[in-house]
């Protein structure tokens, strides 16, 4: 790709933000159900031809890496039900500006796949991960299979994967009893486990206020089985765990509170769902239309490009200083998490 767009100036909201990471959904399906993202039956998915192509993606990465974007992350539905996914890794590892690929996925599918996408350049995995018990497992996700993504954790250890975070969902009344076995787990493997806050973006919209767990219960039981929690300091600014050091050498553990402790001061992503739409904000009412114009001008590059970087740059404008999580004018998506991307 050699296109050069006409104003390569940085990405930057209203509030002075500076967005360099990208969040690329690359399907909407799935093969389990967790309750907190999708139905459990009759889900309505996007069409296939709907959805954005391998060489559509990298374009628009291509031309959102001009304007300073150098950190991507694969999401989904679970990304791994996409076939070849790590020819989609390779193109992007290819572009020149790019300096870090990630990939959120549930780990059913990656033991038979780790290799090849450390191979292709895929640098961090996060790994879902809410309980070690098989029968909470099929509690929340409504399919078995807790064995097949502790397999497919292991596997990733072995394939030299040396960032690999494990991502547990935090849900009043359900998942306390969950905690201590996966940092026991996480400890005794060398994986960071990030908790995080249940946040409203469930299809079948039961979440409420009083079901969220929060960070500082987490953390004080945490403490009380393993001994002080040291705070550490953010990786990148913008980074949304608070980080915490065992003190006694066992790792690092991470809390990601979006509801009780927001941190969209300093956000910097930007999301692109899997039917191409851009996204400021996960919990955006508004979306702005890539695929349109991908596949309008997809024969005709000439201006194109500039035409594709400008509607980013309205979609940065419009940015709202917050999700707005527990105020008065706070409007839920209409979009449920596996439509918009984890």
């Amino acid at each position: 790709m050699t296109n050069v767009i006409t104003n390569v100036s940085p990405l930057v909201d209203k509030l002075g933000r500076v967005h360099t990471s990208l969040r690329i959904s690359v399907t909407d399906r799935c093969n389990i159900r967790c309750f907190y993202c999708m139905p459990n039956e009759n889900v309505q998915f996007v069409p296939r031809r709907d959805i954005l192509s391998f060489e559509e993606i990298t374009r628009f990465v291509h031309v959102v890496s001009q304007m300073g974007v150098h950190r991507l992350r694969l999401t989904g539905g679970e990304p791994l039900v996409r076939a070849d996914m790590p020819r989609l890794v390779e193109q992007l590892a290819a572009l020149p500006r790019i300096d870090d690929i990630a990939l959120t996925t549930n780990g059913m599918m990656l033991a038979e796949h780790a290799t090849a996408l450390k191979r292709a350049g895929l640098r961090r995995l996060n790994i879902s991960l809410d309980t070690l018990s098989e029968e909470m497992f099929q509690k929340i996700s409504r399919r078995p299979g807790l064995d097949r993504v502790l397999a497919g954790i292991a596997a990733a250890q072995d394939a030299g994967f040396e960032k690999i975070r494990l991502n547990a969902i935090a849900i009043q009344g359900l998942t306390e009893d969950e905690i201590l076995p996966l940092a026991r787990f996480a400890r005794e493997r060398s994986l960071e486990l990030r908790f995080i806050e249940y946040m409203p973006l469930d299809a079948e919209q039961h979440w409420q206020a009083a079901h969220v767990l929060n960070g500082d219960a987490i953390r004080r039981l945490l403490e009380a089985e393993f001994g002080p929690l040291l705070p550490v300091g953010r990786d990148h600014p913008s980074q949304p765990a608070g980080d915490f050091a065992y003190a006694d050498g066992g790792g690092r553990i991470g809390l990601i509170q979006p509801v009780s402790q927001p941190f969209c001061s300093a956000c910097d992503r930007l999301r692109l769902t899997a039917e191409g739409q851009i996204r400021n904000c996960l919990f955006s009412t508004a979306e702005w239309d890539a695929r349109a114009i991908l596949r309008r001008t997809c024969l005709q590059r000439s201006g194109s490009d500039d035409e594709l970087a400008e509607l980013v740059r309205d979609c940065v404008r419009a940015k709202a200083p917050a999700h707005g999580i527990g105020t008065a004018g706070f409007e839920r998506p209409e979009r449920a998490m596996y439509q918009i991307g984890g």
